[in-house]
């Protein structure tokens, strides 16, 4: 039984494959700090600000759908710990919003990614690794790797933030935002700048 209640794997022998989630988390922050970096050495390129709206969009999203359920599940106090992360990253998205209505917001966007990923790498994350099995943060990092490609591309504060409901509308809604994405041309991932 998993530690998370997470449903059973199939049974396919040998081990479970893949990143476990701080290492997929871990490498979506070093994006977001690059591209802020970026950014902000370049405030005013349009194609760095919908990379960064894009790329944090689903990060956001990603982590709304598995490592904050994973995180009340498995720790002590986690419900604190998760409202906490939601709570700010409702103002991330806000923010998120001014800066995709040509708001001069990316400082503060900057700042913020900062924030979030310090609080992810000093308190969300060490804490998991200690409470819950590898099996587990591999298959959270597999669910986080997936929902992350299947999320918004652009910030919707509005929508859900908790399962199960952000399951049903963040793909629903993100594919609005793809097919926005397409017929404007807009580049949406860091590796394509």
């Amino acid at each position: 039984m998993s530690a998370l209640n997470l449903p059973p794997l199939p049974p396919v022998g040998g081990e479970t494959t893949g990143r476990n989630v701080v290492d997929v988390l871990n490498q979506q922050h070093r994006d977001l700090i690059e591209l802020s970096d970026l950014l902000k050495a370049e405030p005013d390129s349009p194609k760095l600000k919908s990379v960064m709206i894009a790329e944090l969009s689903r990060h956001l999203s990603a982590e709304e759908q598995y490592l904050y359920p994973a995180i009340r599940k498995a720790v002590p106090g986690g419900e604190d710990l998760a409202a906490r992360e939601l709570a700010e990253d409702h103002a991330l998205l806000v923010l998120l919003q001014r800066l995709d209505k040509g708001e001069p917001a990316v400082d503060e966007v900057a700042e913020a990614v900062r924030r979030h990923v310090a609080a992810d790498a000093e308190e969300l994350l060490p804490v998991l690794m200690q409470m819950v099995p590898v099996e587990d943060l591999i298959r959270v990092g597999n669910r986080v790797e997936t929902a992350a490609e299947a999320a918004p591309t652009r910030p919707h504060p509005g929508t859900p933030s908790a399962p199960p409901w952000n399951k049903i509308v963040d793909p629903a809604v993100a594919v609005t935002d793809k097919l926005r994405d397409v017929v404007t041309r807009r580049t949406t991932y860091l590796r394509d700048l």
